[in-house]
Protein backbone atom coordinates (compact mmCIF):
# COMPACT_ATOMS: atom_id res chain seq x y z
CA UNK A 1 0.00 0.00 0.00
CA UNK A 2 1.41 3.50 -1.04
CA UNK A 3 1.52 6.35 1.35
CA UNK A 4 -1.16 8.27 -0.59
CA UNK A 5 -3.64 5.36 -0.20
CA UNK A 6 -2.77 4.80 3.64
CA UNK A 7 -3.99 8.95 3.93
CA UNK A 8 -7.60 7.87 2.84
CA UNK A 9 -7.12 4.45 5.14
CA UNK A 10 -5.95 6.76 8.08
CA UNK A 11 -8.88 9.19 7.35
CA UNK A 12 -11.52 5.81 7.75
CA UNK A 13 -9.38 4.74 10.96
CA UNK A 14 -9.44 8.04 12.64
CA UNK A 15 -13.54 8.11 11.33
CA UNK A 16 -14.15 4.66 13.16
CA UNK A 17 -12.37 5.15 16.10
CA UNK A 18 -14.18 9.02 16.50
CA UNK A 19 -17.46 6.51 15.73
CA UNK A 20 -16.59 4.03 18.85
CA UNK A 21 -16.09 7.29 21.03
CA UNK A 22 -19.75 8.54 19.85
CA UNK A 23 -20.92 5.14 21.02
CA UNK A 24 -21.43 3.79 17.50
CA UNK A 25 -20.24 0.55 15.86
CA UNK A 26 -17.11 0.77 15.02
CA UNK A 27 -17.64 -1.29 11.93
CA UNK A 28 -20.44 0.63 10.67
CA UNK A 29 -18.46 3.67 11.39
CA UNK A 30 -15.64 2.14 9.07
CA UNK A 31 -17.89 0.70 6.45
CA UNK A 32 -19.91 4.40 5.95
CA UNK A 33 -16.07 6.00 5.51
CA UNK A 34 -15.35 3.40 2.66
CA UNK A 35 -18.45 4.03 0.52
CA UNK A 36 -18.05 7.41 0.83
CA UNK A 37 -14.45 7.09 -0.44
CA UNK A 38 -16.05 5.14 -3.49
CA UNK A 39 -18.56 7.79 -3.92
CA UNK A 40 -15.85 10.50 -4.23
CA UNK A 41 -13.51 8.32 -6.52
CA UNK A 42 -16.19 7.46 -9.01
CA UNK A 43 -15.94 8.53 -12.46
CA UNK A 44 -17.54 8.77 -15.52
CA UNK A 45 -16.76 6.01 -18.04
CA UNK A 46 -13.73 3.68 -17.98
CA UNK A 47 -11.48 4.31 -14.64
CA UNK A 48 -8.97 3.46 -12.36
CA UNK A 49 -11.22 4.35 -9.48
CA UNK A 50 -11.87 0.90 -8.43
CA UNK A 51 -8.41 -0.31 -8.44
CA UNK A 52 -7.56 2.93 -6.31
CA UNK A 53 -10.43 2.15 -3.82
CA UNK A 54 -9.69 -1.53 -3.40
CA UNK A 55 -6.30 -0.79 -2.97
CA UNK A 56 -6.88 1.63 0.18
CA UNK A 57 -8.47 -0.78 1.83
CA UNK A 58 -7.41 -4.43 0.83
CA UNK A 59 -10.93 -5.46 -0.46
CA UNK A 60 -11.85 -7.03 -3.61
CA UNK A 61 -12.09 -4.44 -6.46
CA UNK A 62 -15.60 -5.39 -7.34
CA UNK A 63 -16.61 -4.46 -4.18
CA UNK A 64 -16.18 -0.98 -5.25
CA UNK A 65 -19.46 -1.57 -7.62
CA UNK A 66 -21.83 -1.68 -4.78
CA UNK A 67 -20.19 0.85 -2.33
CA UNK A 68 -20.56 3.68 -4.93
CA UNK A 69 -24.51 3.51 -5.05
CA UNK A 70 -24.54 3.93 -1.20
CA UNK A 71 -21.79 6.44 -1.02
CA UNK A 72 -23.58 9.22 -3.66
CA UNK A 73 -26.57 9.81 -0.69
CA UNK A 74 -24.22 11.29 1.49
CA UNK A 75 -23.80 14.24 -1.42
CA UNK A 76 -27.02 15.49 0.20
CA UNK A 77 -27.95 13.94 2.88
CA UNK A 78 -26.32 12.91 6.53
CA UNK A 79 -25.37 9.60 6.48
CA UNK A 80 -27.49 7.19 9.08
CA UNK A 81 -24.99 6.90 11.86
CA UNK A 82 -24.69 10.80 11.67
CA UNK A 83 -28.62 11.21 11.56
CA UNK A 84 -28.31 9.05 14.61
CA UNK A 85 -25.92 10.86 16.73
CA UNK A 86 -27.66 14.41 15.46
CA UNK A 87 -31.38 12.82 16.42
CA UNK A 88 -29.79 12.13 19.48
CA UNK A 89 -28.10 15.74 20.41
CA UNK A 90 -25.00 13.93 20.52
CA UNK A 91 -21.88 16.50 21.40
CA UNK A 92 -19.82 13.60 19.23
CA UNK A 93 -22.12 14.62 16.43
CA UNK A 94 -20.01 17.46 14.97
CA UNK A 95 -16.83 15.44 15.61
CA UNK A 96 -18.02 12.48 13.91
CA UNK A 97 -19.29 14.70 10.72
CA UNK A 98 -15.66 16.57 10.94
CA UNK A 99 -14.08 12.80 10.33
CA UNK A 100 -16.78 11.44 7.51
CA UNK A 101 -15.19 15.01 5.59
CA UNK A 102 -11.57 14.14 5.89
CA UNK A 103 -12.79 10.84 4.59
CA UNK A 104 -13.90 12.42 1.64
CA UNK A 105 -11.26 15.04 1.15
CA UNK A 106 -8.64 12.30 1.47
CA UNK A 107 -10.32 10.37 -1.46
CA UNK A 108 -10.28 12.90 -3.82
CA UNK A 109 -6.45 13.64 -2.71
CA UNK A 110 -5.54 9.98 -3.93
CA UNK A 111 -3.46 10.07 -7.07
CA UNK A 112 -5.71 9.81 -10.26
CA UNK A 113 -8.54 10.72 -8.63
CA UNK A 114 -9.63 13.23 -11.03
CA UNK A 115 -11.05 16.39 -11.45
CA UNK A 116 -14.39 15.55 -10.30
CA UNK A 117 -13.79 13.82 -7.44
CA UNK A 118 -13.03 17.33 -5.72
CA UNK A 119 -16.34 18.62 -6.57
CA UNK A 120 -17.95 15.38 -5.17
CA UNK A 121 -15.60 15.76 -2.25
CA UNK A 122 -17.19 19.28 -1.34
CA UNK A 123 -20.49 17.90 -1.69
CA UNK A 124 -19.52 15.39 0.70
CA UNK A 125 -17.72 17.61 3.00
CA UNK A 126 -20.35 20.21 2.88
CA UNK A 127 -23.34 18.17 3.70
CA UNK A 128 -22.13 16.19 6.81
CA UNK A 129 -20.68 19.29 8.12
CA UNK A 130 -24.25 21.12 7.94
CA UNK A 131 -26.24 18.56 9.17
CA UNK A 132 -23.80 18.43 12.26
CA UNK A 133 -24.28 22.52 12.48
CA UNK A 134 -20.64 22.92 11.77
CA UNK A 135 -20.19 25.81 10.00
CA UNK A 136 -17.06 27.08 7.80
CA UNK A 137 -14.68 29.63 9.78
CA UNK A 138 -16.09 33.27 8.20
CA UNK A 139 -13.87 33.97 5.26
CA UNK A 140 -12.55 30.56 4.31
CA UNK A 141 -11.26 29.73 1.07
CA UNK A 142 -13.00 27.03 -1.02
CA UNK A 143 -12.72 23.25 -0.52
CA UNK A 144 -9.51 23.16 -2.61
CA UNK A 145 -8.09 26.03 -2.66
CA UNK A 146 -4.28 25.45 -2.09
CA UNK A 147 -4.50 21.19 -2.61
CA UNK A 148 -5.15 20.11 -6.01
CA UNK A 149 -4.56 15.87 -6.31
CA UNK A 150 -2.16 14.84 -8.41
CA UNK A 151 -3.61 12.89 -12.12
CA UNK A 152 -6.39 15.51 -12.17
CA UNK A 153 -5.13 17.45 -14.84
CA UNK A 154 -4.48 17.03 -18.62
CA UNK A 155 -1.73 14.83 -19.92
CA UNK A 156 2.09 16.13 -19.48
CA UNK A 157 3.52 14.52 -22.88
CA UNK A 158 5.93 11.25 -21.33
CA UNK A 159 4.61 11.56 -17.66
CA UNK A 160 1.22 10.03 -18.42
CA UNK A 161 -2.11 11.61 -17.46
CA UNK A 162 -1.18 14.17 -15.21
CA UNK A 163 1.66 12.73 -13.22
CA UNK A 164 3.86 15.06 -11.18
CA UNK A 165 7.66 14.91 -11.12
CA UNK A 166 9.16 13.97 -8.17
CA UNK A 167 9.23 17.13 -6.72
CA UNK A 168 6.30 18.21 -7.01
CA UNK A 169 5.12 15.31 -5.57
CA UNK A 170 7.03 15.52 -2.79
CA UNK A 171 5.73 18.86 -1.78
CA UNK A 172 2.46 17.41 -2.05
CA UNK A 173 2.79 14.35 -0.03
CA UNK A 174 4.37 17.01 2.77
CA UNK A 175 1.21 18.99 2.44
CA UNK A 176 -1.30 16.08 3.38
CA UNK A 177 1.03 15.37 6.71
CA UNK A 178 1.33 18.35 7.54
CA UNK A 179 -3.04 18.93 7.20
CA UNK A 180 -3.46 15.40 9.19
CA UNK A 181 -1.41 16.32 11.51
CA UNK A 182 -3.60 19.48 12.43
CA UNK A 183 -6.70 17.44 11.80
CA UNK A 184 -5.59 14.59 13.87
CA UNK A 185 -5.01 17.35 16.87
CA UNK A 186 -8.24 19.32 16.30
CA UNK A 187 -10.26 16.08 16.17
CA UNK A 188 -8.14 14.83 19.39
CA UNK A 189 -9.17 17.49 21.20
CA UNK A 190 -12.97 17.50 20.43
CA UNK A 191 -12.65 14.34 21.81
CA UNK A 192 -11.14 15.85 25.24
CA UNK A 193 -7.72 13.02 24.22
CA UNK A 194 -4.52 13.65 23.40
CA UNK A 195 -4.06 13.94 19.60
CA UNK A 196 -2.16 11.19 18.04
CA UNK A 197 -0.39 13.08 15.90
CA UNK A 198 2.72 11.19 14.15
CA UNK A 199 5.59 10.19 15.47
CA UNK A 200 4.13 10.50 19.09
CA UNK A 201 3.00 7.33 20.90
CA UNK A 202 -0.43 7.77 22.77
CA UNK A 203 -1.56 4.16 22.74
CA UNK A 204 -2.76 4.14 18.88
CA UNK A 205 -0.83 2.96 16.46
CA UNK A 206 1.43 5.55 14.36
CA UNK A 207 -0.91 7.98 12.13
CA UNK A 208 1.39 8.50 9.47
CA UNK A 209 0.33 8.67 6.03
CA UNK A 210 0.66 4.49 4.63
CA UNK A 211 0.94 3.54 8.84
CA UNK A 212 -1.20 -0.15 9.10
CA UNK A 213 -4.44 1.00 10.80
CA UNK A 214 -3.43 4.13 12.18
CA UNK A 215 -5.66 7.24 13.35
CA UNK A 216 -4.60 9.98 11.34
CA UNK A 217 -7.36 11.76 9.74
CA UNK A 218 -7.61 12.79 6.01
CA UNK A 219 -6.66 16.25 4.68
CA UNK A 220 -8.79 19.02 5.95
CA UNK A 221 -9.74 21.78 3.35
CA UNK A 222 -10.57 25.42 4.57
CA UNK A 223 -14.29 24.67 2.59
CA UNK A 224 -14.51 20.92 3.57
CA UNK A 225 -12.81 20.89 7.15
CA UNK A 226 -14.70 24.12 7.78
CA UNK A 227 -11.95 25.64 9.29
CA UNK A 228 -11.84 25.33 13.53
CA UNK A 229 -14.68 23.25 14.75
CA UNK A 230 -16.94 24.89 17.11
CA UNK A 231 -15.81 24.86 21.09
CA UNK A 232 -15.32 21.92 22.57
CA UNK A 233 -19.21 20.17 22.50
CA UNK A 234 -18.20 18.61 26.49
CA UNK A 235 -17.61 20.98 29.36
CA UNK A 236 -16.01 19.75 32.88
CA UNK A 237 -17.73 20.79 35.69
CA UNK A 238 -16.87 19.47 39.68
CA UNK A 239 -18.68 17.77 41.84
CA UNK A 240 -18.82 18.43 45.81
CA UNK A 241 -16.19 16.70 46.52
CA UNK A 242 -14.43 18.72 43.54
CA UNK A 243 -13.69 15.82 41.41
CA UNK A 244 -14.50 16.46 37.56
CA UNK A 245 -17.15 15.42 35.73
CA UNK A 246 -17.97 15.57 32.09
CA UNK A 247 -21.41 17.52 31.28
CA UNK A 248 -22.94 18.16 27.69
CA UNK A 249 -23.87 21.60 26.49
CA UNK A 250 -27.65 22.74 26.17
CA UNK A 251 -29.28 21.02 23.65
CA UNK A 252 -30.59 23.00 20.63
CA UNK A 253 -34.38 23.30 21.28
CA UNK A 254 -36.01 20.89 18.59
CA UNK A 255 -37.46 22.36 15.44
CA UNK A 256 -41.06 23.39 15.50
CA UNK A 257 -44.14 21.59 12.98
CA UNK A 258 -43.66 25.70 11.73
CA UNK A 259 -40.53 25.58 10.99
CA UNK A 260 -40.23 22.67 9.37
CA UNK A 261 -43.20 23.61 6.86
CA UNK A 262 -41.77 26.80 5.82
CA UNK A 263 -38.56 24.93 5.40
CA UNK A 264 -40.62 23.08 3.30
CA UNK A 265 -42.28 25.59 1.29
CA UNK A 266 -38.85 26.86 0.64
CA UNK A 267 -37.84 24.25 -1.66
CA UNK A 268 -37.83 25.51 -5.39
CA UNK A 269 -40.71 23.43 -7.02
CA UNK A 270 -42.85 20.65 -5.69
CA UNK A 271 -45.85 22.97 -5.35
CA UNK A 272 -48.38 19.27 -5.59
CA UNK A 273 -45.62 17.80 -2.61
CA UNK A 274 -45.88 20.99 -0.54
CA UNK A 275 -49.80 20.83 -0.67
CA UNK A 276 -50.13 17.13 0.26
CA UNK A 277 -47.66 17.29 3.05
CA UNK A 278 -49.69 20.76 4.27
CA UNK A 279 -52.92 18.78 3.92
CA UNK A 280 -51.21 15.45 5.92
CA UNK A 281 -50.03 17.73 8.89
CA UNK A 282 -53.45 19.23 8.69
CA UNK A 283 -55.33 15.90 9.27
CA UNK A 284 -52.69 14.63 11.99
CA UNK A 285 -52.90 17.56 14.08
CA UNK A 286 -56.73 17.44 13.87
CA UNK A 287 -56.62 13.98 15.19
CA UNK A 288 -54.29 15.00 18.12
CA UNK A 289 -57.31 17.34 18.63
CA UNK A 290 -59.97 15.23 18.75
CA UNK A 291 -57.78 12.76 21.08
CA UNK A 292 -57.42 15.45 23.46
CA UNK A 293 -61.22 15.91 23.55
CA UNK A 294 -62.07 12.29 24.46
CA UNK A 295 -63.26 11.94 20.65
CA UNK A 296 -62.61 8.84 18.30
CA UNK A 297 -59.78 9.19 16.34
CA UNK A 298 -59.86 7.39 12.24
CA UNK A 299 -56.60 5.13 12.26
CA UNK A 300 -55.02 6.83 9.39
CA UNK A 301 -51.32 4.82 8.26
CA UNK A 302 -48.78 7.38 8.28
CA UNK A 303 -46.41 5.48 6.06
CA UNK A 304 -45.79 7.16 2.76
CA UNK A 305 -45.69 5.73 -1.50
CA UNK A 306 -43.41 8.98 -3.06
CA UNK A 307 -43.55 8.27 -6.72
CA UNK A 308 -41.71 10.30 -9.62
CA UNK A 309 -38.40 10.59 -11.77
CA UNK A 310 -35.08 10.33 -10.01
CA UNK A 311 -33.62 13.42 -8.61
CA UNK A 312 -37.08 14.99 -8.01
CA UNK A 313 -36.52 15.80 -4.31
CA UNK A 314 -38.17 12.37 -2.53
CA UNK A 315 -35.11 12.10 -0.07
CA UNK A 316 -35.44 15.47 0.72
CA UNK A 317 -38.75 15.91 1.70
CA UNK A 318 -38.49 12.28 3.27
CA UNK A 319 -36.24 13.92 5.41
CA UNK A 320 -38.09 16.91 6.01
CA UNK A 321 -41.04 14.17 6.88
CA UNK A 322 -39.41 12.78 9.82
CA UNK A 323 -38.82 15.77 11.14
CA UNK A 324 -42.58 16.74 10.80
CA UNK A 325 -43.61 13.58 12.72
CA UNK A 326 -40.78 13.59 15.30
CA UNK A 327 -42.50 17.54 15.79
CA UNK A 328 -45.93 16.38 16.13
CA UNK A 329 -44.88 13.69 18.54
CA UNK A 330 -45.83 11.10 16.28
CA UNK A 331 -41.92 9.77 16.30
CA UNK A 332 -39.62 9.85 19.28
CA UNK A 333 -36.12 10.71 17.22
CA UNK A 334 -37.33 11.24 13.57
CA UNK A 335 -34.21 10.16 11.62
CA UNK A 336 -33.84 8.96 7.69
CA UNK A 337 -32.39 6.27 7.31
CA UNK A 338 -31.84 5.45 3.18
CA UNK A 339 -31.89 1.96 1.91
CA UNK A 340 -32.02 0.16 -1.71
CA UNK A 341 -32.58 -3.79 -2.09
CA UNK A 342 -28.73 -4.54 -1.57
CA UNK A 343 -28.87 -3.43 1.71
CA UNK A 344 -31.76 -5.70 2.60
CA UNK A 345 -31.67 -8.56 1.02
CA UNK A 346 -28.97 -11.18 1.87
CA UNK A 347 -27.34 -13.90 0.10
CA UNK A 348 -29.41 -17.02 1.22
CA UNK A 349 -32.73 -17.68 2.15
CA UNK A 350 -33.03 -17.22 5.74
CA UNK A 351 -30.56 -14.65 6.37
CA UNK A 352 -32.56 -11.71 4.74
CA UNK A 353 -34.97 -11.25 7.51
CA UNK A 354 -32.21 -10.67 10.06
CA UNK A 355 -30.61 -8.19 8.04
CA UNK A 356 -33.79 -6.24 7.29
CA UNK A 357 -35.09 -6.56 10.70
CA UNK A 358 -31.70 -5.14 11.39
CA UNK A 359 -31.41 -2.04 9.23
CA UNK A 360 -35.66 -1.30 9.98
CA UNK A 361 -34.20 -1.55 13.72
CA UNK A 362 -31.81 1.13 13.04
CA UNK A 363 -34.61 3.69 11.81
CA UNK A 364 -36.95 2.39 15.03
CA UNK A 365 -38.12 6.31 15.63
CA UNK A 366 -37.54 7.71 12.61
CA UNK A 367 -38.32 6.85 8.93
CA UNK A 368 -36.86 4.74 6.88
CA UNK A 369 -36.88 5.49 3.32
CA UNK A 370 -36.46 2.70 0.54
CA UNK A 371 -36.01 3.72 -2.66
CA UNK A 372 -36.79 1.75 -5.53
CA UNK A 373 -39.00 -0.47 -3.21
CA UNK A 374 -40.37 -2.08 -6.04
CA UNK A 375 -37.13 -4.11 -6.94
CA UNK A 376 -37.85 -6.39 -4.00
CA UNK A 377 -40.67 -7.78 -5.58
CA UNK A 378 -40.45 -10.77 -8.60
CA UNK A 379 -37.96 -13.25 -6.42
CA UNK A 380 -38.32 -15.35 -2.90
CA UNK A 381 -35.16 -12.94 -1.21
CA UNK A 382 -36.90 -9.96 -1.81
CA UNK A 383 -40.57 -11.45 -0.84
CA UNK A 384 -38.86 -12.81 2.54
CA UNK A 385 -37.19 -9.22 2.57
CA UNK A 386 -41.10 -7.71 2.36
CA UNK A 387 -42.58 -10.29 4.68
CA UNK A 388 -39.69 -8.99 7.36
CA UNK A 389 -41.27 -5.21 6.89
CA UNK A 390 -44.63 -5.66 6.95
CA UNK A 391 -44.09 -7.38 10.28
CA UNK A 392 -41.72 -4.86 11.40
CA UNK A 393 -44.28 -2.27 11.04
CA UNK A 394 -46.70 -3.93 12.86
CA UNK A 395 -44.56 -4.26 15.85
CA UNK A 396 -42.88 -1.03 15.73
CA UNK A 397 -46.20 0.99 14.34
CA UNK A 398 -46.34 3.34 17.26
CA UNK A 399 -42.51 4.52 16.80
CA UNK A 400 -41.38 3.77 12.74
CA UNK A 401 -42.59 5.26 9.29
CA UNK A 402 -42.12 3.58 6.47
CA UNK A 403 -41.69 5.60 3.27
CA UNK A 404 -41.01 3.92 -0.26
CA UNK A 405 -40.39 5.26 -3.56
CA UNK A 406 -39.54 4.44 -7.22
CA UNK A 407 -41.42 5.06 -10.82
CA UNK A 408 -44.89 5.23 -10.34
CA UNK A 409 -45.66 1.79 -12.93
CA UNK A 410 -43.45 -0.70 -10.68
CA UNK A 411 -44.38 1.23 -7.49
CA UNK A 412 -47.85 0.14 -7.88
CA UNK A 413 -47.02 -3.41 -8.65
CA UNK A 414 -45.05 -3.30 -6.09
CA UNK A 415 -47.74 -2.44 -3.27
CA UNK A 416 -50.04 -4.89 -4.60
CA UNK A 417 -47.93 -7.92 -4.29
CA UNK A 418 -48.68 -8.34 -0.68
CA UNK A 419 -52.36 -7.31 1.06
CA UNK A 420 -50.11 -6.09 3.97
CA UNK A 421 -48.52 -2.88 1.76
CA UNK A 422 -51.50 -2.04 0.58
CA UNK A 423 -53.20 -2.19 3.48
CA UNK A 424 -50.53 0.68 5.15
CA UNK A 425 -49.88 2.56 2.00
CA UNK A 426 -52.41 4.62 1.47
CA UNK A 427 -51.37 8.00 0.80
CA UNK A 428 -49.02 8.44 -2.48
CA UNK A 429 -47.32 11.82 -3.52
CA UNK A 430 -46.35 12.63 -7.07
CA UNK A 431 -43.25 14.12 -7.26
CA UNK A 432 -43.26 15.91 -10.72
CA UNK A 433 -40.00 16.85 -12.76
CA UNK A 434 -38.36 20.23 -12.40
CA UNK A 435 -38.54 22.79 -15.36
CA UNK A 436 -35.35 24.22 -16.75
CA UNK A 437 -35.68 27.60 -15.11
CA UNK A 438 -36.34 25.32 -11.72
CA UNK A 439 -33.09 23.47 -12.23
CA UNK A 440 -30.94 26.73 -13.15
CA UNK A 441 -32.53 27.58 -9.71
CA UNK A 442 -31.65 24.68 -8.24
CA UNK A 443 -27.92 24.99 -9.55
CA UNK A 444 -27.75 28.95 -7.90
CA UNK A 445 -29.02 27.27 -4.64
CA UNK A 446 -26.50 24.39 -4.17
CA UNK A 447 -23.27 26.22 -5.65
CA UNK A 448 -24.42 29.16 -3.03
CA UNK A 449 -24.23 26.48 -0.23
CA UNK A 450 -20.89 25.63 -0.89
CA UNK A 451 -20.06 29.36 -1.49
CA UNK A 452 -19.73 29.90 -4.72
CA UNK A 453 -21.19 31.78 -7.54
CA UNK A 454 -21.77 31.39 -11.39
CA UNK A 455 -21.00 33.77 -13.49
CA UNK A 456 -24.10 35.21 -16.48
CA UNK A 457 -22.14 33.15 -19.14
CA UNK A 458 -21.93 29.78 -16.78
CA UNK A 459 -25.31 30.59 -16.16
CA UNK A 460 -26.37 30.35 -19.91
CA UNK A 461 -23.68 27.59 -20.41
CA UNK A 462 -25.93 25.43 -18.24
CA UNK A 463 -29.16 26.20 -19.65
CA UNK A 464 -27.42 25.71 -23.17
CA UNK A 465 -26.34 21.88 -21.49
CA UNK A 466 -29.39 20.76 -20.02
CA UNK A 467 -31.72 22.39 -23.22
CA UNK A 468 -29.75 19.83 -25.15
CA UNK A 469 -30.21 17.17 -23.28
CA UNK A 470 -32.58 14.61 -23.34
CA UNK A 471 -35.27 14.09 -20.90
CA UNK A 472 -35.84 10.23 -20.49
CA UNK A 473 -35.87 8.01 -18.13
CA UNK A 474 -32.31 7.88 -16.90
CA UNK A 475 -32.67 12.09 -16.73
CA UNK A 476 -31.40 12.64 -12.97
CA UNK A 477 -33.54 16.48 -12.49
CA UNK A 478 -31.74 17.98 -9.44
CA UNK A 479 -28.97 14.99 -9.30
CA UNK A 480 -28.02 16.59 -12.99
CA UNK A 481 -27.45 19.86 -11.63
CA UNK A 482 -25.75 18.68 -9.08
CA UNK A 483 -23.40 16.51 -11.21
CA UNK A 484 -22.67 19.39 -13.54
CA UNK A 485 -22.08 21.58 -10.28
CA UNK A 486 -19.05 18.91 -8.86
CA UNK A 487 -17.54 18.61 -12.21
CA UNK A 488 -17.57 22.44 -12.42
CA UNK A 489 -15.90 23.08 -9.24
CA UNK A 490 -13.66 20.14 -10.12
CA UNK A 491 -11.92 22.29 -13.31
CA UNK A 492 -12.20 25.48 -11.19
CA UNK A 493 -9.95 24.40 -8.86
CA UNK A 494 -7.72 22.85 -11.39
CA UNK A 495 -7.93 26.36 -13.90
CA UNK A 496 -6.89 28.11 -10.89
CA UNK A 497 -3.84 25.57 -9.11
CA UNK A 498 -1.14 27.48 -10.14
CA UNK A 499 -2.52 31.03 -9.63
CA UNK A 500 -0.98 32.35 -6.34
CA UNK A 501 -2.32 35.61 -6.60
CA UNK A 502 -5.86 34.77 -7.29
CA UNK A 503 -8.57 37.20 -5.86
CA UNK A 504 -11.79 35.64 -3.17
CA UNK A 505 -13.56 36.68 -5.95
CA UNK A 506 -11.29 34.10 -8.56
CA UNK A 507 -11.99 31.51 -5.52
CA UNK A 508 -15.64 31.40 -5.51
CA UNK A 509 -16.58 32.73 -9.11
CA UNK A 510 -17.47 29.42 -11.34
CA UNK A 511 -16.78 30.53 -15.02
CA UNK A 512 -17.92 28.93 -18.40
CA UNK A 513 -15.00 27.12 -19.14
CA UNK A 514 -15.76 25.27 -15.86
CA UNK A 515 -19.13 24.04 -17.88
CA UNK A 516 -17.79 23.36 -20.86
CA UNK A 517 -16.50 19.65 -20.91
CA UNK A 518 -19.35 17.53 -22.35
CA UNK A 519 -18.34 14.86 -20.39
CA UNK A 520 -20.27 16.44 -17.45
CA UNK A 521 -23.66 15.91 -19.30
CA UNK A 522 -23.41 12.02 -19.52
CA UNK A 523 -23.03 12.07 -15.21
CA UNK A 524 -26.89 11.83 -15.72
CA UNK A 525 -26.83 8.47 -17.55
CA UNK A 526 -23.47 7.18 -15.52
CA UNK A 527 -25.36 7.31 -12.03
CA UNK A 528 -28.43 5.31 -13.20
CA UNK A 529 -27.48 1.43 -12.31
CA UNK A 530 -30.10 -0.59 -14.61
CA UNK A 531 -31.53 -3.56 -12.61
CA UNK A 532 -33.52 -6.61 -13.96
CA UNK A 533 -36.35 -5.12 -12.37
CA UNK A 534 -36.85 -2.46 -14.92
CA UNK A 535 -35.29 1.04 -14.85
CA UNK A 536 -33.79 2.72 -11.39
CA UNK A 537 -33.28 5.99 -10.34
CA UNK A 538 -30.39 7.97 -11.56
CA UNK A 539 -28.56 7.23 -8.35
CA UNK A 540 -29.79 6.60 -4.47
CA UNK A 541 -29.75 10.35 -3.68
CA UNK A 542 -32.84 11.60 -5.11
CA UNK A 543 -32.59 15.12 -3.80
CA UNK A 544 -32.98 17.82 -6.19
CA UNK A 545 -32.02 20.29 -3.08
CA UNK A 546 -29.69 19.98 -0.29
CA UNK A 547 -31.33 18.73 2.34
CA UNK A 548 -28.71 20.18 5.24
Amino acid sequence: MSASTGTVRDAVDLLARVGREAGLDERAARAEGQVIAAAVLEQPGPSSAHTLWAGAFDRPASDFFGAVPRGRRYASIPTPLLSTLVAERSPRAPGYAQALADVATAACALPGAGQLSIGKATSVGRTQLAAAGVAPAHGAGTATEGLTPPGAGPTTPGTGAGALDPGQLHTWSSELLRRAQEQSARLGELLGQPSAAPGRDHGQPSATPGGEGGPAAGVPEPGLGGGQLESQTETETEDEDGSETEGETEAEPERSVEELLAELDELIGLERVKAEIHRQVAVLKMDARRQEAGLKVATLTRHLVFVGNPGTGKTTVARLVGGIYRALGLLSKGQLVEVDRSELVAGYLGQTAAKTAEVVGSAHGGVIFIDEAYSLGGDQYGKEAIDTLVKEMEDHREDLVVIVAGYPDPMADFIATNPGLESRFRTIIDFADYTDDELSAILQHLAAQMDYDLSGRALTRFTEILAATPRGPSFGNGRFARNLLEAAIGRHAWRLRDEEGASVEDLRTLQQEDFEDRDAVDLSVADATPTDDGPTDAGPTDDGQDPA
